[in-house]
């Protein structure tokens, strides 16, 4: 053993504690995808449950709400995807316009601060913002002679709600992201554009926004992985019956299936099919991060 690998071996130590968190919480569920292919008999070892093959992928097919409930979920996660992309590009080149660092850094705080909160404490709070008969939201909509919208109850609102709060949520986290790669871009450029006469517009236009390009096609194409997670814990924490026909996703039907109705294999057949989807997805972000942002993992 060379003195290299001695003296490396800590750091592989080091690493230990998170192959096991990855070994246990990653690998070891795998055995239980056998569910999606069996039919469970609980008491049973899993060796002995009736094997059914693909019975369980037909019976989720002719679910009369599968598809919905797939159409819902592209929709809110693109959705989240996109706008959650855009928001955070305006914010940073607005707050880099800020020439007084004390301010721009309390900006910067304050709406980097939502991202450190819990789906289910900011749950409660927007319950309460958004109700429709003391909700403060409502109370100004009132003021301005709207009448009172029912955000979390109506099946037309309800999207968009949790599109806004989640863009909302995150949009801070993904502003520091942008604001980074701004400090990479060359001062002499703004300089040179300045002596050609170049306004802040043009110089946002033609150098801020190029140079930023890199990172915001990075970030674009790794969040293709996500098109598949519209946020449970978000919509598990807002959401009612009176909307699952434009709330309910892949992830809140495996959970009512699987823990309240007891449908285990069912349940199963659903998170398979979600989770080789994400695999594919995510396999071609990483190639289109690797073909458009020259980025790479290995």
């Amino acid at each position: 053993m060379s003195k290299k690998t001695i003296r490396q071996l800590p750091l592989h130590f080091m690493l230990l504690p998170g192959l096991l968190l990855v070994l246990i919480y990653s690998y070891v569920p795998f055995f239980g995808l056998s569910l999606a292919f069996v039919k469970f008999l609980p008491g049973r070892p899993f060796t002995e449950n009736p094997w059914v093959g693909f019975e369980h992928f037909r019976y989720v097919w002719e679910m009369p709400n599968s598809l919905r409930v797939l159409g819902n979920t592209f929709y809110i996660a693109f959705f989240k995807i996109v706008v959650g992309q855009i928001v955070p590009i305006i914010v940073a080149l607005l707050l880099n316009e800020l020439r007084k660092n004390w301010l721009k850094r309390g900006v910067q705080t304050l709406i980097y601060l939502p991202h450190f909160l819990s789906w289910i404490i900011l749950g409660g709070i927007l319950i309460d913002i958004l109700s429709p008969s003391q909700g403060i939201v409502n109370q100004l909509l009132g003021m301005l002679g709207i009448k009172p919208i029912y955000f979390l109850g109506d099946n037309n609102w309800f999207p968009f709600t949790i599109i806004v709060t989640d863009v909302w949520k995150e949009f801070g986290f993904n502003t520091v992201v942008y604001l980074a790669a701004l400090t990479s871009i060359n001062p002499a450029l703004y300089e040179a554009a300045l002596i050609d006469g170049a306004n802040r517009w043009k110089q946002t236009l033609h150098i801020t926004l190029p140079g930023m390009l890199p990172i915001i096609v990075l970030l674009a194409t790794l969040s293709l992985g996500n098109v598949l997670n519209a946020g449970f814990d978000q919509i598990f924490n807002l959401y009612s019956p009176s909307v699952y026909q434009t709330g309910d996703i892949i992830d809140t039907l495996v959970y009512r299936t699987g823990l309240e109705q007891a449908q285990y294999s069912v349940a199963t057949a659903i998170g398979l099919f979600k989770s080789v989807v994400s695999f594919f997805m995510v396999s071609l972000s990483y190639f289109l991060a690797y073909r458009l942002a020259n980025y790479r993992i290995f």
